[in-house]
């Protein structure tokens, strides 16, 4: 006697297996690579700053996340051939495009502060002082910043008391004033940026750093998304925003956690910390690269 029951025959389910898994699609046309470092060893990292294991963390996986996040973002786009720069400054006023904004400011901040940074140990290599103290910084350098500051010891000051006041990650920033001599330091916080283009954008502003004068932040949400006669919804930026100044980036402190956790802990106790990382970077900057941002000698040169 022969069943007449059907057999039904299920479809196996594939699963892929590891190296079939889906993979970020990596971009052949785009521009944005990893800057290379090439007064710095990977093996030795920054020294009197940074270990080995530090900087892998700090530069090498962090510039390798963030470049393959703003590549992610830009392929097939119009920024996909525009440098993080670039991208910075056209992003920093369409909400739309925060994320883009976010990767690109961060990888220009990141590169900005190791770039200014010295390999002090090795003869030969860029940045290398045989100097050490105020000796360090080039005259012209140095007359400009005691103008502004009082002293050079003033400006160190300044800057650990910036950089501790900052409850959460971000930069602290020497920028000089486009059209004069004029220095200050400010603080950006998360990818914050301190140039004109980027001023619109509503970054983040702490009482430990701004102060009680500081402007409210809720108040000045509400003022800049008013709408109706003489309003300014966004349809008509300037180039600088009101009351801002066109500034240029001369010298970055990064204060995000995983730039200096590893090497220098918490800080519980009074022992390391951000205290000690960022006296650790003062004696590390490479001041004459400072100077050349600066275009300090050049500006004299025209007003005499």
């Amino acid at each position: 006697m022969v069943s007449n029951t059907t057999i039904m025959l299920r479809p196996r389910l594939r699963i892929p297996t590891a190296t079939r898994l889906w993979r970020p699609a990596l971009s052949t046309r785009s521009l944005h690579h990893v800057p290379l470092l090439r007064h710095f060893n990977p093996q030795e990292g920054v020294p009197g700053l940074l270990s080995s294991a530090g900087f892998d963390m700090a530069w090498t996986q962090y510039m390798q996340f963030v470049i393959e996040r703003l590549n992610a973002l830009t392929a097939g786009t119009d920024f996909e051939q525009s440098d993080a720069l670039a991208i910075l400054k056209a992003t920093a006023r369409e909400p739309s495009q925060a994320p883009t904004f976010n990767y690109a400011s961060m990888a220009h901040n990141n590169a900005l502060f190791f770039e200014n940074l010295a390999n002090v140990n090795t003869p030969g290599q860029p940045g290398y002082e045989e100097t050490s103290g105020e000796d360090r910084i080039p005259q012209g350098l140095k007359k400009a910043l005691v103008q502004q500051f009082s002293s050079i010891e003033t400006l160190r000051r300044e800057f650990l008391a910036t950089a501790m006041g900052m409850f959460g990650p971000g930069f602290v920033w020497l920028v000089k004033n486009a059209h004069s001599f004029e220095m200050r330091i400010l603080t950006t916080y998360l990818a914050g940026t301190p140039y004109t283009a980027g001023h619109w954008r509503r970054q983040g502003v702490d009482m430990n750093t701004q102060g009680i004068g500081s402007p409210d932040t809720v108040q000045g949400w509400l003022a800049r998304s008013q709408t109706g006669a003489g309003a300014d919804n966004g349809a008509g930026f300037a180039k600088t925003a009101p009351g801002g100044t066109d500034t240029i980036p001369l010298l970055c402190l990064n204060t995000w956690e995983h730039v200096w956790l590893r090497d220098y802990g918490i800080g519980a106790g009074g022992m390391g910390g951000k205290r000690q990382y960022v006296e650790a970077w003062w004696e590390v900057i490479d001041w004459h690269k400072v100077e050349g941002l600066s275009n300090i000698q050049r500006q004299a040169m025209k007003l005499s």
